[in-house]
């Protein structure tokens, strides 16, 4: 068994082995579930002001009470390690034992629930950017997960639009935004303002990389079409287990017989070419609960919901997944659906835990690329979507990328 000072001492290599290579999240093992950012005991996008608190939480089923440590990394726009010491960016220390956690209660399946506060005793964050939470074991790293801190630095009016494209002005939304700031300078703000555009705070379509289209002054305009244009997707699916024990409008019917609820859905229908139908959402979140309990993080327990697809007109070979928050939009073996041939639908069964819960289905291509143009349930440009817009900057002389705004749009105030 590998000693806690041998990880520790690798998690401090990490940042000089892969110089010069962008970071990617280690996605976690079968038994660590509902991984979530929570700010004031909701689910967040993973966008946090500078100097507020908010919590990473995540269930262990093996439920054995597992010594988990964190770390922290800071990183530059494009995710490469920055060039900041630790102590630079954490007042504290991490590479500390996560202390908050308790066992499950009433629940069927055994977990243990983990929380990690941030700021804690331990540390605080006292620089904005792009940062990556590293949760290990005495076997290495267990799971990581991305997040981003922001200075209130300048104001991101943002407007979202319908395309101007006649080819996908029903499929698709424009984001039009302004970088304005009258407590920084901006010195060359083609090469040292950066943005990130987030559509549900999902990582896998997000849009880097645009400059300003003009500048008036110091304000710094964004008014791109195909550039800042985001596939509008369809409004996503539901089901609500609350009361785990009896079928709802989407729950066709509830066995117990295996040890653990199992949740049979209703068979969901490609929406694609079906038209838009107005259909609330949470965008892509979850809310766990039991209906019957006092503290639904530790009482909501876990089932099997069993999901079905009918979409004839995919192959039976198509990369069909079931995404959400609650799986973190995950493209592994654990959510990708199988064709039943016999049946003639796509099905997937996965552990999750109770309460409510969004979903989608996520196609991707024959290069297991994002393929957003066929997606399963159509892009519709009355769809309501969650848009974030992230301004990084590095003045001259300066060694990181700060991090000095945010934006936020809704799509339901969409014009044309």
């Amino acid at each position: 068994m590998i000693s806690k000072k041998y990880i520790v001492f690798f998690l401090f290599l990490i940042p000089f082995l892969v110089k010069g290579q962008a970071v990617e999240e280690t996605a976690p093992p079968f038994n660590i579930k509902t991984v979530t950012f929570t700010q004031n005991g909701t689910n967040a996008f993973p966008f946090f002001k500078l100097g507020d608190s908010f919590q990473l939480s995540f269930d262990d089923l093996y439920g054995n009470e597992e010594d988990y440590f964190f770390s922290i990394t800071h990183h530059n726009y494009n995710w490469e390690p920055s060039e900041l010491s630790k102590a630079e960016y954490l007042s504290g220390t991490d590479n500390q034992r996560v202390q908050d956690y308790e066992n499950s209660f009433n629940t069927l399946q055994l977990y243990s629930h983990y929380r990690l506060q941030f700021p804690n005793n331990f540390f605080r964050i006292i620089k904005s950017g792009n940062y990556l939470v590293s949760v290990y074991n005495d076997k290495g790293v267990v799971f990581s997960k991305k997040f981003i801190i922001y200075e209130d630095l300048t104001e991101v009016p943002v407007q979202i639009k319908r395309s101007r494209n006649v080819s996908d002005i029903k499929e698709k939304q424009n984001v039009d935004f302004a970088v304005k700031s009258q407590q920084i300078l901006f010195q060359n703000p083609n090469q040292n303002v950066k943005v990130v555009l987030f559509q549900n705070g999902k990582w896998n379509n997000r849009i880097a990389d645009i400059k300003p289209q003009y500048n008036i002054g110091n304000d710094l305009i964004y008014k791109y079409n195909s550039e800042t244009q985001f596939f509008a997707g369809n409004e996503y699916l539901n089901f609500d287990n609350k009361e785990i024990r009896v079928p709802t409008n989407t729950i066709l019917r509830v066995d117990a017989s295996n040890g653990l609820y199992s949740a049979y859905l209703y068979t969901d229908s490609a929406r694609k070419n079906k038209g838009y139908t107005f259909f609330p959402d949470i965008n892509g979140g979850f809310i766990n609960r039991n209906l019957i309990a006092q503290n639904s993080q530790v009482e909501a327990d876990y089932a099997w919901v069993y999901f079905s697809l009918f979409a004839p007109e995919y192959p039976a070979k198509a990369n069909i997944y079931v995404t959400g928050m609650f799986n973190n939009y995950l493209l592994t073996d654990d959510n990708k659906m199988d064709y039943n041939k016999e049946k003639g639908v796509f099905e997937k069964a996965i552990l999750i835990k109770q309460g409510f819960n969004n979903y989608c289905y996520t196609l991707l291509d024959n290069q297991n690329k994002l393929d957003e143009k066929n997606a399963i349930d159509g892009n519709y440009f009355e769809t309501e979507n969650i848009y974030n817009v992230l301004v990084y900057y590095r003045a001259n002389g300066e060694r990181y990328d700060r991090v000095i705004g945010k934006g936020e749009a809704s799509s339901v105030n969409i014009i044309n």
